[in-house]
């Protein structure tokens, strides 16, 4: 069994492909570690190696695939949002303590000018068109302090990334050689990967979703991976014509922005080869699974992950099993139960408490955080455990439904709401595109519920109307007693809709205070 990222590639046929992107040549599984060997002799003659931090700001596509895939094989990557600004750059690179961060050749924006006052070696990235998709040249500016130059082994970090900090100081997530293997090899097994699968890439290659998810576990069953450079509604059937891929892997918000252009594409959709579509870093809303399912013909298999999981956690199984719509599958890799949300005590399956999970993808703990992990790991029936932060439970077929966040559950007056659940019959209005439930502070009950919405195209309906709709399907207290209409929500890095702190960014806050 692969135990890590060298061991997940090393067996696949030198010819077979592997790497792809627009108007490029495919790179070969035989090019993929010969490229990982380059790019360990070059790390290593400039003194990068095992456990030295390598940072890397690359725009999406297929040479941020490879050299996260090809770096993580000698040293530990970072991976980080190319959108940063200068100050952000300099708190996660000092925070990371990076050794060396990758950028383009000839990038000199804000990564390049914290890097440089931070005194990190800077290694230049360079790639020709004209090359096979994911092939490039690292080139040092300096060579830094020589390092450990043998290979990782299992226990070794390979991936470290932060947690988002919507709430905190923002926590550094390591990720072990063994976690990358395991998790995608689950991913793989709970989806049936075979050489044959292509998967077209959309996601952000900074973020677990898109790194373990699209790119490790296509490599673990010796599948191609085609590398958009990032997500454009607008390009995505063309996309999906020039690729020809079996699978795509995306969020909520950009299937429903898929959706809306579904329509003038049906001969693309008819012609496409998709054996099926997932979901996950977000909750997918039950009408837009059912929607994505017949738009395609093809099942929606909605997966849940988190960063500290190496990704997946649960998944909807594939035909002939049964996907759920408003639940996000059955266990799909490590043991999933639910347990008391303060004591170190499993529930029955049944039962509404914290999801927590324990496997071999699961982070060995946030770094140089005790007061974290304690809060987050627990040891219970001889195992160790791990807090998602999740409320649900499953139901009689072994399938888990969330109920949200449990910093997300909204307490109005005592009574407990859901987001999630409202979400879902807010989707349903067939004049709403996208909807999103959140707390705004209310001076006698503490918490009130309120939505944001955009409509679908073309549609003119107001408050009242979603209000009406809504009283029909919820108890009176779950209604939003607020009702904004947007034309966009706020979406973080990764494409996902914001809840915590959405009351603050519409100027909820003030308006409840006044």
């Amino acid at each position: 069994m692969p135990e890590t990222l060298n061991d997940l590639i090393s067996d696949h046929p030198p010819t077979a492909l592997a790497l792809g992107a627009p108007g490029r040549d495919w790179l070969t599984y035989g090019d993929l570690r010969s490229l990982s060997d380059t790019v360990g002799q070059a790390l290593g003659d400039v003194g990068i190696g095992v456990g030295d931090r390598v940072a890397i700001v690359l725009p999406n596509g297929p040479e941020m695939a490879s050299a996260f895939f090809t770096i993580a094989q000698t040293a530990v990557t970072a991976p980080l949002n190319p959108a940063y600004r200068e100050d952000e750059f300099a708190f996660y690179l000092e925070d990371l303590q990076a050794k060396a961060l990758v950028l383009l050749a000839g990038d000199e924006g804000p990564a390049f000018a914290a890097a440089s006052k931070l005194g990190i070696a800077i290694l230049r990235l360079e790639w020709d068109e004209a090359t096979p998709a994911g092939s490039f040249v690292l080139r040092a500016e300096e060579t830094v302090e020589a390092g450990a130059q043998s290979k990782p082994s299992v226990s070794d970090v390979a991936l470290i990334l932060h947690t988002s900090g919507t709430t905190s100081r923002p926590k550094i997530v390591p990720l072990l050689q063994s976690n990358i293997a395991a998790s995608a090899r689950n991913i793989a097994t709970s989806l049936n990967l075979t050489p044959d699968d292509r998967c077209l890439n959309v996601m952000p290659l900074f973020h677990i979703h898109g790194l373990v998810a699209a790119v490790s576990a296509t490599f673990a069953a010796g599948g191609q991976v085609w590398c958009a450079p990032g997500f454009d509604a607008l390009k995505f059937f063309g996309w999906v014509r020039d690729a020809d891929p079996t699978w795509y892997t995306a969020v909520p918000t950009m299937h429903q922005a898929i959706l809306s252009r579904a329509g003038r594409n049906a001969e693309v959709i008819e012609n496409a080869r998709l054996r099926f579509l997932r979901s996950s870093s977000a909750s997918l809303p039950g009408p837009v699974m059912t929607q994505l399912a017949e738009t395609f013909g093809a099942p929606v298999i909605e997966g849940y992950g988190m960063t500290e999981a190496a990704h997946q956690m649960c998944s909807n199984p594939l035909p002939p099993g049964v996907q759920k719509p408003g639940a996000v599958g059955l266990p799909a890799g490590p043991e999933v139960r639910i347990a008391h949300e303060s004591n170190p005590e499993l529930l029955d399956a049944d039962a509404v408490g914290e999801v927590v999970i324990s496997g071999p993808n699961v982070t060995p703990g946030y770094e140089s955080n005790p007061s974290a992990n304690a809060s987050a790991f627990f040891e219970a029936e001889g195992k160790r455990w791990f807090r998602t932060g999740d409320q649900g439970a499953f139901d009689a077929d072994g399938y888990l439904a969330l109920t949200g966040r449990l910093k997300e559950i909204i307490n109005r007056g005592g009574e407990k709401v859901s987001p999630l659940e409202v979400d879902d019959v807010l989707s349903a209005h067939p004049g709403v595109a996208q909807a999103l439930t959140f707390a705004v502070p209310h001076a006698k009950l503490g918490e009130e519920v309120a939505a944001a919405i955009v409509l679908r195209e073309g549609m003119e309906i107001g408050e009242r109307d979603i209000r009406d709709f809504a009283s029909e399907r919820l108890a009176d207290f779950k209604v939003p007693r607020k009702v904004i209409i947007l034309d966009e929500i706020p979406k973080g890095a990764t494409g996902k809709l914001q809840r915590i702190g959405l009351a603050e960014k519409l100027g909820l806050v003030e308006e409840a205070a006044s």
